[in-house]
């Protein structure tokens, strides 16, 4: 075996051991999609928010970035917490399961934003369309992480911690 088929083959074992289990990845990403619906539920409808179509929106939305999120939250948290402590695999549970489920809802939030603008832009993939599209998606980004992270607290940040917990909890 040559030096980088070794490597290869180490590291592809070292990613293979990261893997989360299916019935932890799918429970889990069901549970994450009702938490994180729940917690954009009860904040817009403590806010008084809206109509309720929009209510349901928004939080099918959340519910929508938390069932993606939580898979590549976990497999990052296993891959930076391999073979370390309990105290490693905490803090690395927080800010890759915060990261993942901000960023791909952010993401999906983007991506219906640029579609309601859609009609507005040029035709697809000229130059004026790609600006367009970069700079949609940027304010839609912004606006996200301005008025939508709020909507994480406090169950959403309550989930984070015992989700956490769970992940240190399990052996290594």
């Amino acid at each position: 075996m040559t030096p980088h088929a070794a490597i290869l083959s180490r590291n592809l074992n070292f990613v293979r051991r990261a893997l989360p289990g299916w019935r932890a990845t799918l429970f889990g990403s069901l549970f994450w999609a009702a938490t994180m619906g729940t917690s954009a539920l009860i904040n817009l409808l403590l806010d008084n928010w809206v109509t309720p179509e929009k209510i349901r929106t928004v939080s099918l939305l959340f519910a929508g970035g938390g069932a993606l999120a939580f898979p590549v939250g976990l497999f990052v948290a296993r891959l930076v917490s391999l073979g370390r402590r309990r105290e490693v695999a905490f803090a690395a549970t927080m800010v890759c399961l915060a990261a993942a489920t901000i960023g791909l809802t952010d993401g999906l939030y983007a991506l219906q934003y640029r579609s309601y603008y859609a009609e507005w832009h040029a035709p697809v993939f000229t130059l004026t369309w790609g600006f367009q599209l970069a700079f949609t998606m940027a304010v839609a980004s912004y606006q996200f992480m301005v008025l939508g992270i709020r909507l994480y607290f406090p169950l959403g940040f309550i989930a984070l911690f015992a989700a956490s917990l769970w992940f240190a909890q399990q052996r290594r």
